[in-house]
């Protein structure tokens, strides 16, 4: 777009309203060009816009009246020509010039007027808007010597008014302090402050305090006075800094690559950027410019980053908004004024929070800031297809805090709410949220800090002239300022006087003429004078008066205000006037519509567009837009759109207006630019043939005619060479001189006119050509250009040579290079080539050589550069089947279209023409080939080429397997079935009921369908049931009855409008005895369930313990149902009885293992049957089970741990239950191990072991145990080696030597009793016999007193074996305890004996371990048995019972022995043996060199115990 520059000193400082609102446009002056206009006097559509409009209804360019001339009248218009040309331009020119000043001056005229009534318009709205203090000017620092004035000036704005207080640091500036130093002026909106001649100890920041009732804001500056040197003192800064020697609006600068139109996302970031030549470029002085939005300057902050240098201008936005949305402008200032570029920013909505939620709002601002109260107001989203909006929340938080509070409990309707509550002094961010029935939006950005002070505070806390006010007057002007549905805003001046101790308010109110007041703030300190009324009752009017409150007491109530009903005082507008969309340009569309009658404080408009045909409609902004007028970016090009416009205000959006017109997305209709590419094809001496290039810009319209002038070369006069226009680029011109030099310009129309003349192309020599070499080749284009590839064709050379062209040769280079490639090693003999692996986004030249038997020709003109690089959204060639009719067809859906675009469908790059093999229909933007009788002859590549486009163009091989895939699909749908998901089936029900059945993939409610059994159509009636669901697509029909008689062939015909199918199921033979056998079955066991009955048969289930459980579950039960387990036959009862009632029994096996294996029954019933299940565990389902242990085992087992033994070196692991039917493998060094006496493999219910007996270092290595489950092997290692083998070797060593050592001790094998009782005078004989290894010493004991062998009591020890304690005519002196040590160097046992003696005719007293009785008479000693020869490897003897108490032993017999105690020698305390019999600890016990308790025993292992059990770890 053209450029305008304006002086910086002449640009006005006045907002203007632009006529075309364009999106995408630059300023730039630019010196005025006349052109010479074409002899025919071509109108312009612009200047006769109702001719142009009738033009375009026209099929065809109408020749002009003047161009239609004879033979005869063309020499004479040639010299008539030749001597007005000069007067007629100048008189056309004259006419142009007028009409266009006129035209300018009435356009003026009317745009000052329309200036003037908006900026009427704008002055009202503005001043009806309150508006905080804001610095248009802000303060400077300035440096000045010492005895010079220094004027400090500042422009604020704001609504009312503001008021201007200097400071100086922080101090009052007050003139009459000193008079004549100071001097404050306020002209013309401007405030200052001078200073006269400066001192040192001006030097301070001076600041300037506007104030308003709606806020404060202060702009701040310092002023350094600085003495000069060798006066005394100086300042702290030094040297003045020098200037600037080029200031940078001396600077010129040509802006190169613009911003274009741009879309963003919110939440996202986006760069505008401008290139830019720069003259001087220095780089420490980049050139002055900035940036605006919707005409308001930006300045940097955190949400707009700005930057200059490096030859462009970048503006960031690094978080993008909806607030963001807009018109940016970047203005340059330059040497001749500036230069000025624009572009529209569109950003949409992020994805909603939740589904149909609505967009977030936006324009969120804080107005009427005081002490505790804000008023926020913000600009309502856009609905589009989300439900209405129901109100809004707004968040507050502080400053400096991510903790967001939510202001309001519910919704509030209008764009406006007041916020209360506030603490003073602290600063705030408020943002607001839209609620709709679906949802909550995204919050809005959040608004700017506000810091909530009471705007008069400040004149409070420095007023001077009320320091003798105690209690304030009263408030004064009461009146509701802000009047919605929802809330009542009462407003107040503050009291004059207030005094200066802190002030508070107290409301009240009543309703209206009953004089009951009743205060509304009782919990609440107010210090603001505005406050919210929430809790009004509707259609109620109520008053309100106001109290003055401070720490010396309360004011007197203000006047009352005028009654107050809460009601909206106005509503949304009306929708607005008729929509007119046109023309704009090839993705854009200029909208404009006339305003809503009912205005009320408009927003501004939203606009929506639908495409037609679809019913969803899309937002064309985001943000409320000011003016009627809009221009719609983004579009799809030859796509046709309604759009629609809505008004928006602080109450909401009002109707949509009436859809616009539909219109297609085109460029606005020009004429077409100029031909270029003049190039010559051959010449004969008298005639030359001439070809051209088309426009590169059609203007809208079909470029149907072309006119060629010529000119000798070296004269100046034009002549016409056809007076009817030329519809193709190739022209003879004729009736030439030869050896002239000849120039030829052309000139291309369309229905809007004719256009510009192309430049005069290079002069072309008048001569025969007599080369053999064919001419250039023509027209050089491109088609399906792809980001590696391209197509390239051309057109035959007009002059051939001396013999016929035979192919062509194809150069290809880089743009800008010289260098060209030969693309193919030999001539292509057809008109077109595929050139490939090209680089993405990389921009070529081509041209193009003839070839015939004489050689290679000339070169064709270079192509136009070609950049490798899809358009967006291209689309390729579809090859498909018509759903309906089963045509095959070809299509191409363009992704841009024009009004005057045609499909040109080609086969192996020859157009195709009217043929009757193909039939091609366009709709829109998609056209379609379609096969009229397909087959082999229509293989081959077909292209297609979209006219009037940037190149949209795609093509398809259609091959021999892809046609034939069609051709099938095709038959499938002109001769339809209906599918099947499955064919003709049967299933057998309960109660034995046979139902066939088959399931299509669709059917509508239509269909009609027979069953045939045996040629004899079935219908539904008794013993059947035939049915059918659409939903499912199943048709069954249901057999109550299935007998022998029902065995044959079975048929489902199905007609379903158009389409049929049939499905036969044959049941005969094998397969009908199956189904006859399996619905008996059904029938029985419907009996079956009829009375008690198993719902599960039996069936096992291993326990955490690993418990095997046979459990069942049984079903139709009854508390007198009985329940019975078997196994082979013989009842089971279990320890718990079964509960049939529960629905499950379960019988449990411990320790399971082969022994477990048979037949279990188990059996149910009452007085309405019985059922029985049986379970065999043996075979499979025996390895199942043990499968099952040995998972839990394997799963719960242990690592292997090590345990010694006198044996040698065990390895265990622990698991929850072990039997040797488990698929268990020990492995040493990855080899299996067998048991052996070498290697011993056993285990006990909690562990398996493997033994290593008598270890050596052969032994070392990894042992593994593997636990199978059928499934998975677990596995558990055990490393025996080095230290931990040298250590267990060791521990064995002394376990075996410990071994020997009780194997080998002193001990007593059998014999003594534990007590004797006998009578006094009797012979007493205690013999036992005694064993070890050498042979031990044997020593006899009474009462711990060694017994020596005298006449009374003789000992005796024969053959190492026996020895014998003998008492003659015992005496009750011989009661006592008696004990006998056996001992030789292994160790030895010491065994106790109770003796007590009674007298003759006493009762036999009660034996007592321990306690001497006294003798009873004596009776004839009987001679001792002969002690039983001890075994080869002696074990201890078994506990014998101890004769009852009361019964007297006989004389002639040796006392009944009692069970003993056994101790190792020696024997400290004697201890009682228990009459019980405790088991002997299976682990053998290391012989101890300090002696046990007596009575306790290390007994020698017996051989048959295989595994001792160490305690687990």
């Amino acid at each position: 777009m053209a450029s305008k520059v304006i002086p910086w000193y002449k640009k006005k400082r006045v907002s203007q309203v632009q006529s075309d609102y364009a999106y995408h446009h630059t300023k730039h002056v630019v010196k005025q060009q006349q052109t010479e206009s074409r002899k025919s006097s071509s109108k312009s559509a612009i200047q006769v816009q109702a001719q142009a409009t009738a033009a375009m209804a026209e099929p065809a360019y109408t020749v002009p009246v003047f161009r239609q001339r004879s033979s005869e009248e063309t020499e004479e218009y040639q010299r008539v020509t030749t001597n007005v040309g000069k007067g007629l331009a100048v008189i056309q020119e004259e006419l142009h010039r007028m009409r266009m000043a006129t035209k300018a001056q009435v356009e003026s005229l009317e745009l000052q007027r329309e200036v003037r009534g908006m900026m009427s318009k704008r002055g009202d709205m503005l001043d009806e808007i309150p508006k905080m203090p804001d610095f248009l000017v802000a303060l400077r620092p300035h440096t000045v010597w010492e005895k010079t004035p220094v004027k400090l000036f500042c422009t604020v704005q704001g609504n009312p008014r503001p008021i201007v207080k200097w400071y100086k640091g922080g101090a009052p500036v007050d003139p009459l302090s000193a008079p004549g130093k100071y001097k404050i002026e306020n002209k013309y909106g401007v405030h200052s402050l001078i200073i006269s001649r400066c001192v040192v100890s001006d030097t301070a920041e001076y600041s300037a305090v506007a104030t308003n009732p709606h806020g404060t804001a202060t702009s701040k500056a310092a002023v350094t006075v600085k003495r000069a040197s060798g006066a005394g003192e100086s300042c702290h800064l030094g040297l003045v800094p020098h200037l600037t020697v080029i200031h940078p609006s001396k600077l010129e600068v040509s802006l190169l690559d613009r911003f274009s139109v741009s879309f963003g996302v919110e939440g996202g970031s986006i760069s505008l950027v401008c290139t830019m030549v720069v003259v001087p470029d220095l780089p420490n002085l980049p050139p002055l410019a900035q940036w605006y939005r919707d005409d308001k300057l930006l300045k940097p902050s955190n949400l707009v980053e700005m930057a200059v240098g490096g030859s462009a201008a970048r503006l960031m936005l690094p978080h993008l908004a909806k607030d963001d949305e807009g018109l940016y402008t970047l203005r340059i200032f330059t040497k001749d004024g500036t230069a000025e570029h624009s572009a529209y920013l569109f950003v949409s909505d992020a994805p909603p929070s939740a589904a149909g939620a609505p967009g977030a709002p936006m324009s969120v601002k804080a107005y009427d800031i005081n002490a505790d109260y804000v008023l926020v107001a913000w600009k309502p989203p856009n609905t589009v297809n989300e439900a209405p909006l129901t109100g809004y929340f707004v968040d507050r938080c502080e400053a400096g805090s991510d903790s967001w509070v939510q202001s309001n409990d519910a919704p509030v309707k209008v764009c406006k709410y007041p916020v209360h509550g506030l603490s003073t002094g602290r600063s705030y961010h408020f943002r607001v949220r839209a609620v709709n029935s679906a949802g909550i939006s995204r919050p809005s950005r959040k608004s700017d800090k506000v810091t909530a002070l009471d705007a008069a505070e400040s004149e409070r806390l420095q007023g001077t002239d009320e320091g003798y006010v105690t209690i304030p007057g009263e408030p004064t002007d009461v009146h509701a300022s802000e009047v919605f549905k929802s809330y009542v805003v009462l407003s107040w001046k503050p009291p004059s006087p207030r005094g200066r101790a802190p002030l508070w308010y107290v409301i009240e109110k009543c309703i209206a003429g009953t004089g009951a007041w009743q205060r509304i703030n009782a919990s609440v300190k107010l210090h603001s004078p505005r406050y919210p009324v929430f809790d009004l009752q509707d259609g109620q009017k109520y008053q309100f008066r106001v109290y003055s409150v401070n720490m010396h007491g309360s004011s007197e109530a203000s006047a009352s205000s005028e009654p107050v009903q809460k009601v909206d005082q106005d509503g949304v507008p009306s929708a607005p006037g008729q929509v007119v969309a046109t023309r704009n340009s090839k993705s854009s569309v200029f909208v404009q519509w006339d305003p809503p009658k009912q205005v009320k404080n408009l927003m501004g408009y939203y606009i929506d567009g639908r495409v037609v045909g679809s019913k969803e409609w899309f937002p064309c902004n985001h943000k409320p837009f000011k003016h009627n007028r809009f221009v719609v970016h983004g579009l799809i090009p030859g796509e046709t759109y309604v759009f629609r416009a809505q008004a928006a205000n602080v109450f909401g959006l009002s109707e949509e207006s009436q859809e616009s017109s539909p219109i297609a997305v085109e460029p606005a209709l020009a004429t077409p630019s100029s031909p270029f590419g003049i190039t010559m094809l051959s010449c004969d001496g008298a005639s030359m043939t001439v070809a051209w290039k088309s426009p590169k810009h059609c203007g809208g319209s079909k470029v149907n005619a072309y006119y060629i002038d010529k000119r000798n070369a070296d004269t100046l006069t034009w002549k016409e060479v056809n007076l009817v226009a030329v519809t193709e680029r190739l022209c003879t011109v004729d009736s030439l001189t030869e050896g002239i030099f000849y120039e030829f310009k052309v000139q291309a129309g369309n229905l809007a006119g004719v256009g510009v003349p192309s430049a005069p192309s290079a002069p072309m020599k008048c001569e025969a050509w007599t080369m053999e070499e064919p001419g250039p080749a023509y027209d050089l284009s491109f088609s399906e250009v792809r980001g590696h590839s391209l197509v390239i064709l051309w057109k035959a050379p007009v002059y051939t040579g001396a013999s016929a062209v035979s192919g062509y040769l194809v150069d290809m280079a880089k743009k800008g290079s010289s260098e060209f490639v030969t693309l193919t090693q030999e001539a292509v003999s057809h008109r077109y080539l595929q050139v490939s692996h090209l680089e993405e986004g990389q921009t070529y030249v081509f041209r193009v050589r003839a070839v015939n038997a004489n050689g290679v020709g000339k070169s064709s003109q270079v192509s136009e550069p070609v950049c490798a690089r899809a358009l967006p959204g291209a689309q390729e060639i579809v090859a498909n089947v018509d759903g309906d009719t089963g045509d095959i067809f070809l299509s191409l859906e363009a992704c841009e279209i024009c009004e005057t675009s045609k499909f040109v469908w080609s086969k192996n790059y020859k157009p195709i023409g009217d043929c009757p093999r193909v039939e091609v229909t366009t709709k829109g933007r998609t056209s379609r080939m379609t096969f009229t009788h397909p087959d082999k002859d229509d293989l081959g590549k077909y292209s297609v080429v979209v006219t009037d486009t940037d190149g949209v163009s795609a093509s398809h091989t259609l091959s021999e397997d892809a046609l034939n895939t069609m051709l099938e699909l095709s038959q499938a749908i002109r001769h339809p079935i209906v599918p099947l998901k499955h064919g003709l089936n049967y299933e057998i029900l309960e109660k034995g009921h046979v139902r066939f059945w088959l399931q299509a993939v669709k059917l509508s409610p239509s269909v009609s369908y027979r069953f045939i059994v045996n040629d004899k159509e079935v219908t539904s009636g008794e013993g059947h049931k035939i049915s059918h669901d659409v939903a499912t697509g199943i048709i069954q029909m249901t057999v109550d009855h299935f007998t022998r008689a029902n065995e044959g062939t079975y048929t489902v015909q199905i007609h379903d409008g158009k389409a049929k199918a049939q499905s036969s199921l044959v049941l005969v033979g094998d397969v009908f005895k199956a189904a006859l056998k399996e619905a008996e079955f059904q029938r029985k066991e419907h009996i079956r369930k009829q009375g008690p009955h198993f719902s599960e048969y039996l069936y096992f289930t291993v326990t955490e313990d690993c418990t095997v459980m046979l459990a069942c579950k049984v079903a139709n039960v009854k508390k007198e149902t009985t329940f019975h387990w078997y196994k082979e036959e013989e009842e089971i009862v279990p320890e718990t009885p079964p509960n049939v009632l529960s629905g499950a029994c379960a019988l449990p096996i411990a320790l399971f293992s082969r022994k477990d294996q048979g037949v279990f029954k188990a059996t149910l019933g009452d007085d309405r049957g019985k059922d029985t299940s049986l379970f065999d565990i043996s075979g499979q389902v025996f390895d199942d089970i043990i499968n099952a242990l040995a998972q839990n085992a394997g799963a719960s087992a242990s690592e292997l741990v090590m345990q010694c033994t006198p044996e040698g070196i065990r390895l265990q692991c622990y698991m929850n239950y072990y039997t040797e039917e488990m698929k268990t493998v020990w492995k040493h060094k990855e080899t299996k191990i067998a048991s052996s006496e070498k290697m011993r493999i056993g285990g006990t219910a909690e562990m398996a072991w493997m033994q290593i007996c008598d270890p050596s270092d052969k032994e070392k290595g990894h042992y593994t145990i593997e636990i199978s489950d059928g499934v998975q092997t677990h596995t558990r290692t055990f490393d025996l080696s080095g230290q931990a083998y040298t250590d267990a070797y060791e521990e064995y060593l002394r376990l075996k030597a410990a071994a020997f050592a009780e194997k080998n001790r002193g001990r007593v094998v059998g014999g003594l009793p534990d007590v004797v009782t006998i009578m006094e005078q009797k012979s007493l004989s205690l013999t036992c016999t005694v064993w070890g290894e050498p042979t031990p010493e044997v020593t006899w004991f009474k009462n711990e007193q060694e017994v020596c062998s005298t006449e009374h009591t003789k000992v005796t020890f024969d053959g190492g074996k026996f020895s014998s304690l003998i008492i003659n005519q015992v005496t009750p002196e011989d009661s006592g305890k008696y004990s006998i040590n056996v001992r030789n160097k292994y160790g030895g046992e010491f065994v106790e004996i109770t003796v007590s003696v009674y007298k003759h005719g006493e009762q036999i007293p009660e034996a007592k371990l321990g306690q001497p009785k006294s003798a009873t008479p004596a009776v004839t000693p009987v001679p001792p048995r002969s002690p039983a020869l001890p075994s080869k490897t002696p074990t201890p003897s078994k506990s014998q019972t101890p004769a009852p108490p009361g019964k007297t032993p006989t004389p002639a017999s040796t006392p009944a022995p009692s069970m003993r105690s056994q101790a190792s020698t020696p024997a400290s305390t004697p201890v009682p043996k228990s009459p019980t019999p405790t088991p002997k600890s299976p682990t053998p016990t290391p012989k101890s060199p300090t002696p046990n308790p007596r009575g306790v025993k290390s007994p020698t292992p017996p051989r048959f115990m295989k595994s001792p059990t160490p305690p687990r770890k």
